[in-house]
């Protein structure tokens, strides 16, 4: 058996999945003229009723709120400013939470609203009190649904799309798989809506750029998200254990399909699975700015564990205070990991390139040795 036939039959075997997060965009659920479409919800939550007959836990997250506010409104265009989409937001999330809790409650199934916004995962103890809730949620046999909690969300604190979104709850939540249904069936060699001989890829190993450049910049009319923002998704997934397929929504029982191998595109995770601080610094928290090192501390870095440390620092990017997460950037500029600094920006000028030992010389004290202490820091594999 050829590795490429070895990484292509993983897309037929049945992965071992006993928590499943769904994500369905606003294009799959909402009719041509906009209005949330009920019986497609319906089935879905038949089909998602049948995962957990067998057992298994699911989370789903759902977009759509926008563009139920706006049929409800009488409007028709996307809103424009982040005021709009938030009163338009604030009208349809509790439609669409009826819709659900109405198509579930068919199958003796409750249904609990999670409503979060980037600073919900970035603080430390609002992220454990969310990873707290889902799992009490789960315990009590109850289906969360998510959505950004977009009646509030600004720019600074927006997840941007709902893909992103769907990867961190599966991160939060400790999910073996994550299913992105949208309307397309998956990742193609070629843009199939300009080649009619455009293959579909049924399973990818690894993301690298030939991958992304396969991506595009495609959007829906209706959602915000496209094929990148599902690779941004993948990529979380892929560091920290789980199984994420993007397959099309309207495909018929396309969850145990899709959970089967049977359709759509698998993206495969890494062997190694990041414990829970590991993923909230690699992917909870926002960079407030960059170092940049040189080789050498580079390669002690990646090849030998060791922490970051002043002499390794070249150049300093962005406004940082002490305890804030930076990105690490190679001579090159490419970003290779993020940790949290223990010295803010001005202080780090002062000191970047210079030895340890010359720390309280120059500032007046030694808060640190290191400038990123290892347990802080994660690498970008």
């Amino acid at each position: 058996m050829t590795m490429n036939t070895k990484i292509e039959s993983l897309a037929t075997e049945p992965m071992a999945v006993t928590r499943v997060v769904v994500k369905v965009g606003s294009s799959t659920i909402t009719n041509s003229d906009g209005s949330t479409d009920r019986e497609y919800i319906a089935g879905l939550a038949s089909q998602l009723s049948d995962q957990r007959a067998q057992g298994r836990s699911v989370i789903l997250v759902s977009s759509g709120a926008v563009a139920a506010g706006m049929a409800r409104l009488g409007q028709t265009g996307r809103p424009k400013t982040i005021p709009q989409k938030q009163a338009a937001a604030a009208v349809g999330q509790g439609l669409l939470m009826q819709t659900y809790a109405e198509a579930f409650a068919v199958h003796g199934i409750t249904v609990a609203q999670v409503l979060l916004t980037r600073d919900d995962l970035r603080d430390r103890t609002r992220y454990l009190n969310a990873r707290n809730t889902f799992a009490a949620l789960l315990k009590a046999g109850v289906v969360p649904i998510v959505n950004e909690n977009d009646t509030v969300a600004v720019e600074e604190i927006k997840f941007g799309d709902n893909d992103t979104l769907a990867a961190l709850v599966a991160s939060l939540a400790e999910a073996d798989a994550l299913l992105l249904l949208s309307d397309v069936s998956g990742l193609y060699d070629r843009d199939p809506s300009q080649f009619a001989d455009a293959q579909l890829i049924p399973v990818v190993a690894k993301i690298d750029k030939a991958t992304e450049q396969r991506a595009g910049s495609a959007r829906s009319n209706v959602g915000t998200g496209g094929m990148t923002t599902k690779i941004q998704a993948a990529k979380i997934c892929a560091g920290t254990g789980v199984h994420m397929t993007i397959a099309d929504g309207r495909r018929e029982n396309v969850v145990a399909d899709a959970l089967s191998g049977a359709c759509g595109t698998l993206f495969l995770p890494r062997p190694e699975r990041m414990g829970q601080r590991k993923r909230w610094i690699a992917y909870g928290v926002v960079p407030k700015g960059s170092i940049t090192v040189n080789d050498g501390a580079k390669q002690r870095l990646i090849d030998e564990g060791k922490s970051l440390l002043p002499a390794g620092v070249t150049h300093i990017s962005g406004h940082f205070r002490v305890g804030e997460l930076v990105r690490l950037l190679d001579s090159q500029g490419h970003a290779f990991a993020q940790g949290f600094v223990n010295y803010a920006n001005d202080d780090l000028f002062k000191i970047m390139g210079r030895r340890t030992a010359d720390i309280h010389q120059l500032l007046g004290a030694k808060p640190s040795d290191e400038v990123v202490h290892r347990d802080n820091l994660v690498l970008n594999l």
